[in-house]
């Protein structure tokens, strides 16, 4: 089996790559605080304290952040910023041959923001795909294009290969049906038929996500962003870079 480190391997994601990974890779976690699974501990805005994790590791998925869109720079700049960075050198220190990074679909965020509520209609004809330019929604969403533009320089100048997964909206309930928040600016959603139409356009399951995340594991790209969400009634972003890596989402939102 790949050995496989997770980082924030407690969060969200991390969990979910946990309960549907394990049979497929020899998972290894790192994380801020002792859990009730193994793991090692450390902060990655210590490079120091996270290196020895990386030993030995044949890839890393790139979990651990300041993980709110709204979270100050304080938060930022410590995890988002030094800690992506420290990640990056650590694999290429401990010569690791690839990290799985997980960006944000909050790095094109002001498309949906500027295009929000009309973007989420089944109809609507907008859709962005990993070459448009970026355009941030917030500090968190520069800190996941200043991820994606620091790991092609390790992929380009020191040999890593690199996958950026500009990943949607996944629930800790896994329930498609629950409305989300437009955090970047929660003003244009008013209802919350408004914020289960978004729903239906950005939601990703935890198995899809799972699933999205071995495709990366398994590719033999020196480099690639792809953006990821379930098989949704609305797609707005497009999921034809992540198709090409064989990505075949089995989950939907409902329309």
């Amino acid at each position: 089996m790949k050995r496989v480190l997770l980082t924030g391997a407690e969060g969200r994601i991390g969990t979910a790559l946990r309960t549907h990974l394990a049979d497929r890779y020899e998972l290894h976690s790192l994380t801020l605080e002792p859990q009730d699974f193994p793991s090692h501990v450390g902060d990655i805005a210590d490079l120091e304290q996270i290196r020895p994790a990386f030993e030995g590791m044949d890839a890393v998925v790139h979990l651990a952040a300041a993980a709110k869109v709204t979270s100050p720079w304080s938060e930022i700049l410590p995890a988002n910023i030094v800690g992506t960075y420290n990640v990056f050198e650590a694999s290429r220190q401990t010569e690791v041959g690839q990290v799985v990074f997980a960006s944000s679909n909050h790095a094109i965020g002001m498309y949906e923001v500027d295009g929000a509520p009309g973007i989420y209609e089944l109809d609507d004809p907008r859709v962005y795909d990993e070459r448009v330019e970026p355009r941030p929604d917030s500090l968190y969403g520069v800190s996941k294009v200043y991820g994606e533009a620091l790991g092609r320089y390790y992929a380009e100048q020191h040999g890593l290969r690199v996958i950026c997964l500009r990943i949607g909206s996944v629930n800790d309930d896994d329930d498609p049906t629950r409305p989300l928040e437009l955090e970047a600016s929660p003003s244009k959603l008013r209802t919350d038929d408004e914020k289960r139409r978004r729903t239906r356009a950005v939601c990703l399951s935890q198995r899809d996500c799972a699933e999205l995340v071995a495709v990366a594991l398994e590719s033999e790209l020196p480099w690639a962003v792809v953006y990821g969400i379930s098989d949704n009634p609305r797609q707005m972003w497009d999921l034809a870079s992540a198709r090409a890596l064989g990505y075949r989402p089995r989950d939907s939102a409902p329309e």
